[in-house]
């Protein structure tokens, strides 16, 4: 009997220790791999704002792809998954941990604010490096393992008012927004503060929510009757369309600025392009612009994917030439445990500078934030023009 429970004791102990062994943390093991990095990427590529899930995903496979053919990073190639996240919280959560099944090293994402603020919480504890194109929302890298390479909405926020005031381009201005997205709402706070530092006269300010964005009448009609020379727009291109359209149509015709969410408003189907005559908004990419660079990378594009990218495919694109460079500058292999490639990571990022097609001598500080100059781009012809 003695001898039974002393062999059940061990089997126990064995059992457990196998089990402890294979519970660790990501942070405690490598990835079993010496010859390949693993690339994660979430973003929507179904949905409403399938457009820039998409974008994202062509324009760092892309990237990944160019480098692979160039030898890839210091002798070591690059693996790309990308998880659909249909722009939902609980889902792109839910695609983080499938990547992390897969062997995910570093994330490039999540493409959207309210999914990506959601993910960094996941990343922050997994000690994973998460480099976001387009997640503008500040509590979406609030993490030290955490960076991003668009503008956050307070940064856009300020720049709006500050081109918009410097320019003369109105000193009477109305603000339509999404009082229940982070994103939009995030942008007015600071647009109106800078806007008041600047000289600028907000006459009103209208709201909008989720459930009530297809009519815009009451917005446009206070927008209106306050005399506003200029609408400020910090929304994304689906409810900015119906705004043109209901604008038209009831005979008010104002100048439009927005942000970077306009990007994509030439794109959507059934749109009537003529509408936006005139409409300029922040955007650090555009793919009219003539340098060798912007045209090189239109022209690989359109070669890939049949089609024109837009400013997300852009900071997707500059993300992996931004981690590849991190990789050199730190030296790290992809043998090495997430915990310590994300260390590496995240201390070379300070130290980097790029040249980017979203930007010259792109640095970052510590707390995740780039620094560089915004662009700002007018709808003519049908076309966007760097202004």
């Amino acid at each position: 009997m003695k001898l039974w429970k002393k062999a059940v004791s061990l089997a126990i102990v064995s059992v457990l220790a196998l089990s402890m062994s294979a519970c660790g943390g990501s942070e405690n093991k490598s990835t079993g791999s010496t010859d390949t990095f693993k690339i994660g990427g979430i973003g929507p590529t179904t949905g409403d704002a399938a457009i820039y899930g998409k974008a994202v995903k062509n324009g760092a496979q892309l990237a990944v792809d160019e480098i692979n053919k160039n030898g890839g990073i210091n002798g070591k190639k690059i693996e790309y998954k990308f998880e659909d996240d249909q722009n939902d919280a609980e889902k792109s959560v839910n695609a983080y941990n499938s990547l992390k099944d897969w062997g995910m090293q570093m994330l490039v994402g999540a493409v959207t604010s309210n999914p990506c603020t959601a993910v960094v919480e996941n990343t922050h504890n997994d000690n994973m490096f998460q480099l976001t194109p387009s997640a503008t929302a500040v509590e979406s890298i609030q993490y030290d393992n955490a960076f991003r390479m668009c503008f956050s909405d307070p940064n856009q926020g300020s720049a709006s008012a500050d081109y918009i005031a410097d320019n003369k381009l109105a000193s009477k201005v109305a603000v339509i927004y999404n009082s229940s997205d982070p994103y939009s709402s995030g942008i007015y706070q600071k647009f109106a503060e800078e806007a008041k530092a600047k000289g600028l006269d907000v006459v009103a300010a209208e709201a909008f929510t989720a459930d009530s964005k297809t009519d815009f009448s009451v917005q446009i009609q206070k927008a209106q009757s306050s005399g506003a020379e200029l609408v400020f727009l910090p929304i994304y291109y689906q409810e900015t369309s119906l705004i043109l359209a209901q604008a038209k149509k009831a005979g008010f015709t104002p100048k439009y600025f927005g942000c970077d969410g306009m990007d994509g408003i030439l794109a959507l189907d059934g749109f009537d392009k003529s509408l936006a005559e005139g409409l300029m908004f922040l955007t650090p990419f555009t793919a009219d612009a003539e340098d060798e660079k912007t045209q090189t990378f239109v022209k690989a594009y359109k070669d890939a994917f049949g089609d024109t990218p837009i400013q997300f495919a852009a900071d997707a694109y500059d993300c992996v030439y931004t981690i590849k460079a991190a990789i050199e500058k730190s030296g790290v292999t992809p043998d090495k445990s997430v915990s310590d490639i994300c260390d590496a990571l995240k201390a070379a990022m300070t130290q980097i500078k790029m040249d980017c097609l979203t930007g010259k001598e792109i640095t970052w500080s510590a707390d995740g934030e780039p620094s560089k100059l915004p662009t700002v781009v007018v709808v003519e012809k049908g076309a966007y023009k760097v202004k």
